[in-house]
């Protein structure tokens, strides 16, 4: 990603426009008119393939929760975080980054969820600015090779020298992340489509993760 220019007292929308419509409209338009079966087929034939794209719109749908009122919460929402109706099922629900699967499980539901997320990641970028974006850390576990990805973040991410284990992201790159989960996923999903002969409905920016030099791209 090419990081736009912007004075420090900018607001956060300005760095991430992409949160008000792009992603949702991307999305949306992308698993459009797909039966059931399309949704739910998996195979072990590539390690994308292993999660349906019902189970990639789960994941990306409780994901932006997850991050910014569960890890975030206590840093950027003191007074305590926005009401959400069923936390536990989005951030808690047992499954591996996913929704509860026993409550949302059709896509009108778990589109609900990922409009949630979205949202709450606008108000947040609303009321922040460039430059309290980058001043705002969270800690996280060190992950050898990367914190999240670091290859792919141009700032935002360090290590703790004191503590190897300990990393750092920034607000700003915590963003990025899910910018980056965003358009990931919507590549796995777009390959799942075509593995079943389907085709790419949306244009993907290729930037962020799956343009990495060692990412897999394989294709059906």
């Amino acid at each position: 990603m090419t990081l736009p220019d912007l004075p420090a007292d900018s607001p956060a929308t300005e760095l991430f426009p992409q949160f008000q419509s792009d992603i949702y409209r991307m999305i949306s338009q992308e698993i459009e008119d797909l039966t059931d079966e399309q949704l739910d087929f998996e195979s072990d034939q590539w390690g994308w393939s292993q999660w349906s794209i019902r189970r990639n719109l789960s994941h990306l749908a409780s994901g932006d929760v997850r991050w910014f009122v569960q890890r975030w919460g206590g840093i950027i929402f003191p007074g305590g975080p926005p009401p959400i109706d069923d936390l536990d099922g989005i951030i808690n629900s047992g499954y591996d980054r996913r929704l509860d699967e026993e409550k949302y499980w059709a896509v009108p539901d778990i589109m609900d969820k990922l409009r949630l997320g979205l949202a709450i990641s606008q108000q947040i970028l609303e009321r922040e600015t460039v430059a309290s974006l980058q001043a705002y850390e969270v800690e996280v576990p060190y992950q050898e090779g990367s914190i999240w990805f670091s290859a792919a973040h141009p700032r935002g991410t360090r290590r703790d020298p004191a503590n190897p284990e300990v990393g750092y992201l920034s607000l700003e790159s915590t963003f990025r992340h899910r910018y980056y989960e965003y358009l990931t996923h919507l590549f796995n999903i777009q390959r799942l489509k075509r593995a079943q002969g389907l085709t790419a409905r949306v244009d993907v920016p290729f930037e962020g993760y799956h343009a990495l030099p060692d990412w897999d791209r394989s294709e059906p």
